[in-house]
């Protein structure tokens, strides 16, 4: 049986062996505060790629040290960490698996030490830091800091990068009225809105000519917030940039109450995929092969991103071309025990 799951997807320059895409989950592992790779994220990120997974994507690596969600993330902040990576990266390629990395800034959701900046003076909640608005300098800084990242991550070899918009993070703070009040160039329309996000973008593809993506939260799941319908136009203009694929996630800009239920945000996806002629990638309790293949079959995502259903079993793939009655390459290794 011929399967899209397991048929091989080409980005760019950068072909996947198949559909699969381990989606960033932060590991809060790198236990010395210094951002560096741990023997964590080898075994880690190197098991699913022994798994068969056609796209391994690290965690929320942080692009400044005030940018990390804990003091125990990743970071590419420094010249320092690229050793680091490079050498997951190594590992990761000599499985077979491409590799991409999210480069992020936490901004008022940080909870490490110092200062928190947003957009607005806005706490998330009561229990968090009201974080300092952002000045222009600030936002000049942070655009030449997520430059600074992608140049790091092409140094340390990764396929593909992903820009972290979503999740109400920096990014996605300046995207949605919830969290953005202000007044000036980057508040206010759709286009000023969107206007820091534009100019990372661009800074990122003046040192990186790879795949870029970029992960959205598609509904902040609020009625005065944002709809999946509201990312379209984000989206488009994504894509007049050059961005090759939207990551279509939801929620976490404020605290709200999310509907959850089996492929919840893949309606969103699609909404994004038809409105803005993009390709998108779907995420959120995707947890079978048989739900996988239909959201491809059925031309609602280009690729399945599997989050919380790869810490469980991470050899997925295996499990899922079974349930589809299909062979996938094994490694050598285990070939007495998947062939069997």
């Amino acid at each position: 049986m011929t399967t899209a799951l397991f048929s091989p997807y080409t980005i760019k320059n950068v072909t996947l062996k198949n559909r699969i895409v381990m989606a960033p989950m932060c590991m809060y592992s790198s236990h010395n505060q210094d951002g560096k790779v741990e023997n964590w994220h080898k075994i880690h990120y190197s098991s699913r790629a022994a798994g068969q997974v056609g796209l391994i994507m690290l965690e929320a690596s942080a692009v400044t040290p005030q940018g990390r969600i804990s003091n125990e993330d990743l970071g590419i902040w420094s010249d320092d960490h690229v050793e680091g990576l490079k050498e997951l990266v190594s590992l990761i390629k000599e499985l077979g698996s491409k590799t991409a990395i999210q480069i992020a800034h936490a901004g008022r959701k940080s909870m490490a030490d110092g200062d928190s900046i947003a957009p607005s003076s806005i706490p998330f909640n009561d229990q968090m830091k009201t974080p300092v608005e952002m000045s222009i300098e600030d936002i000049q800084e942070t655009v030449e800091a997520f430059k600074q990242g992608a140049r790091r991550a092409a140094e340390a070899g990764f396929d593909i990068i992903e820009i972290h918009a979503a999740h109400g993070y920096l990014i996605n703070e300046f995207l949605s009225p919830l969290s953005n009040h202000r007044t000036d160039q980057y508040g206010g329309s759709k286009e000023n809105q969107y206007r820091f996000l534009r100019e990372i973008i661009d800074a990122v593809k003046e040192v990186w000519t790879g795949p870029l993506l970029v992960r959205v939260s598609a509904s902040d799941w609020d009625d005065r917030g944002l709809s999946a319908e509201d990312y379209i136009p984000y989206a488009q203009w994504m894509k007049e940039q050059g961005v090759d694929l939207v990551d279509v996630s939801s929620g976490a800009v404020v605290p709200a109450r999310i509907q959850v239920y089996p492929g919840y945000q893949v309606k969103m996806a699609e909404t994004i995929r038809q409105g803005a002629g993009i390709p998108v990638g779907a995420v959120g309790l995707i947890t079978s092969g048989i739900q996988a293949e239909e959201i491809l079959q059925n031309e609602r995502a280009d690729l399945i991103f599997l989050a919380r259903e790869l810490l469980r079993d991470p050899y997925w793939p295996r499990t899922a071309a079974k349930e589809l009655k299909t062979e996938i390459k094994s490694p050598v290794q285990y070939e007495r025990g998947w062939n069997n």
